[in-house]
């Protein structure tokens, strides 16, 4: 583990917390792009949920739950307590990568059509202990992106169409970063930075997945 960060898997959610706050990226639906938070919340919503007032649900929760602010919320009809988590380390860098996956709708990117919001989805949070520049952060979420790809390309998943699926209509992503340890200027799969993080990633999504398509045989 990374210390001074830890992990709740709930029915509820799933809740990263970090004593010290993270610098985080993600596309988010609270508090996404680049920010500081001391939290990343991963909140289910039921199948059927408009979900008209995202920061609310997940702001509601994290009163509830003793959550620090400020946080960074992500919403999933997948089955939250069934969250998988890997890490990897190399060269001093630590990556741990915590995902949830549904996979009801899945879409090939740049093939499938404009989608209304379908309620499962696969969420990937990683952190980072270590000291990215902020295109490292960049760097780190097209690495955790394509794994995600190829993941999925080789567990068959297939989209409307036929086609190799690339996700599903409504992934998310989050990457932080404690400030700690080795500098990284780059993210990419082939730096010592972005090696941990796709590791981390492969690993966990690969349990995920397989845990997803053997429930729904």
């Amino acid at each position: 583990m990374i210390v001074g960060v830890s992990v709740e898997v709930g029915s509820e959610a799933v809740v990263v917390r970090s004593h010290q706050p993270l610098r985080v990226l993600s596309s988010a639906v609270h508090l996404g792009g680049f920010a500081q938070a001391r939290a990343v919340v991963n909140l289910h919503v039921g199948k059927d949920d408009p979900c008209a007032d995202p920061a609310g649900m997940i702001g509601a929760f994290a009163h509830r739950a003793g959550v620090p602010a400020p946080w960074v919320g992500l919403l999933t009809g997948a089955h939250t307590e069934r969250a998988v988590q890997a890490e990897e380390s190399a060269s001093g860098y630590h990556a741990l990568a915590v995902v949830t996956v549904g996979l009801s709708n899945p879409v090939a990117a740049g093939a499938s059509p404009v989608a209304t919001w379908v309620a499962s989805t696969i969420n990937t949070i990683v952190v980072v202990d270590a000291d990215p520049e902020p295109a490292a952060l960049v760097n780190g979420v097209i690495t955790a992106t394509e794994v995600k790809g190829l993941a999925l390309r080789e567990a068959g998943l297939l989209a409307d169409g036929g086609r190799a699926a690339s996700g599903t209509s409504t992934d998310a992503v989050v990457i932080a970063a404690t400030g700690r340890g080795p500098a990284a200027r780059f993210g990419g799969p082939a730096s010592e930075m972005g090696w941990v993080v796709a590791r981390a990633v492969r690993v966990a999504l690969d349990r995920a997945i397989t845990d997803w398509q053997e429930r729904h045989r």
